[in-house]
C-alpha cells in the first residue's frame, strides 16, 4: 500500500497519509506535466520546541513527497518551533536567512522539492517577532515570505506584531502562487485579495484546534468556489502542550471538493492541480466577471 511504503520513507511503523495518488505510484518520481502539478500537505504532530528533530523529520519528508512527485511541500503553521511552545517563541525565533532557512534550502536543493514552511520570525532590522511562512524553491533560493496579518486570540497578538501587507502572488510551476496563515483564511477578504492578484493557488500552514472544525469542512471550500482557486490548508496532528489539533489538512478545487484530504492523525497528503480544470471551473461559477467592485466600498471601510 502506499500509505504503508510512506510510512517506511518517514521511519514510522504504520501508514500515515490519505492521499489521491495511487498504490502504484509510491515512490516512484512522476513526470511534469505542463499545466498540472502536485502538492504535498505535511500534517504532523512534529516536535515542540525542538528545531533539529523537525528538520531532520522535514528530509524524510521531502524524500517521500518527491518520489511521489510532488513539486512542493507545505508545513504547517510555526511549524518549525512548534505553535503553542509559550515564551520559547523569542528564543527560536529566527532571521528569514537563518541557519534553519540555510538548512532548508540544503533540503530542498538535495530532494528537488520547493518547500512551504511555518515559523516564527525575528525581524533582523527591528527585533521585532512575526508569525511568518516562507517559500524555498528547489534551487534553493526563497520564491516568497509572508507574515500573517489577522492574529488569532490573546495569546498571538501578545506573542507577535501583525503583518502590514499580502505577499503578492509568486509564479511557481505555471501558476501564481498566494500565501495566508491560518486565521487569515476566515476574512473573505483576504482571499479575494489574493484573487485579484492573480492568485491561482493559495498555500495556507495552520495550526487550527479541533473546536474549529468549521473551518476545513465549509470555511475553506466555500473561498476556493467564490475565489475559483486551489487552496492548500494544512494543519498540525495530535497534542502539542495540552493543545489538541483538528489535523483535517486538505487541497480544494475551485468546486469546494477536496483533492485531498487528511484524517486526524500524521498524513502526508498529495493532490493535482490543474490549469485545465481551473478554466473549465470558471465557466460554471463566473464570479470574476460577474463581479461588482462599484458596491462594495463598505468592504474596506473601518468599523
Amino acid at each position: 500500500m502506499w500509505c504503508t511504503a510512506l510510512g517506511r520513507a518517514l521511519g514510522r511503523t504504520g501508514p500515515v497519509c490519505a492521499t489521491t495518488v495511487p498504490a502504484s505510484t509510491a515512490l516512484v518520481s512522476i513526470p511534469y506535466r505542463i499545466g498540472t502539478m502536485k502538492l504535498a500537505l505535511w500534517q504532523t504532530v512534529g516536535f515542540p520546541a525542538d528545531v533539529a528533530a523537525n528538520l531532520a523529520a522535514l528530509a524524510s519528508t521531502a524524500t517521500a513527497a518527491a518520489a511521489a512527485g510532488a513539486a512542493l511541500v507545505l508545513c504547517p503553521e510555526c511549524w518549525l518551533c512548534g505553535y503553542n511552545i509559550g515564551a520559547a517563541v523569542t528564543t527560536l525565533a529566527e532571521s528569514a536567512d537563518g541557519a534553519s532557512a540555510q538548512r532548508i534550502a540544503a533540503i530542498a536543493r538535495q530532494y528537488q522539492i520547493a518547500i512551504a514552511y511555518g515559523y516564527v520570525e525575528r525581524d533582523a532590522a527591528s527585533a521585532s517577532i512575526y508569525n511568518s511562512v516562507q517559500v524555498i524553491g528547489a534551487d534553493g533560493a526563497v520564491l516568497s515570505r509572508y507574515r500573517k496579518t489577522h492574529l488569532f486570540g490573546a495569546d498571538e497578538r501578545c506573542a507577535y506584531r501583525a503583518g502590514d501587507r499580502f505577499a503578492p502572488p509568486f509564479e511557481f510551476a505555471g501558476f501564481k502562487v498566494g500565501l495566508l496563515i491560518c486565521y487569515d483564511v476566515e476574512y473573505p477578504e483576504a482571499v479575494r485579495s489574493l484573487a485579484l492578484m492573480g492568485a491561482d493557488v493559495v498555500l495556507i500552514p495552520t495550526a487550527l484546534t479541533d473546536e474549529y472544525a468549521a473551518v476545513p469542512q465549509f470555511i475553506v471550500p466555500a473561498r476556493s468556489i467564490e475565489n475559483q482557486l486551489y487552496i492548500a490548508y494544512c494543519n498540525h496532528a495530535g497534542v502539542e502542550n495540552g493543545m489538541r489539533f483538528l489535523g483535517g489538512s486538505c487541497l480544494t478545487g475551485m468546486d469546494g471538493k477536496a483533492l485531498a484530504a487528511a484524517g486526524a492523525g500524521e498524513a502526508l497528503i498529495i493532490g493535482e492541480i490543474s490549469r485545465r480544470a481551473q478554466q473549465q471551473a470558471a465557466k460554471t461559477y463566473p464570479y470574476h466577471t460577474d463581479r461588482r467592485p462599484e458596491l462594495y466600498g463598505l468592504l474596506t471601510t473601518a468599523r
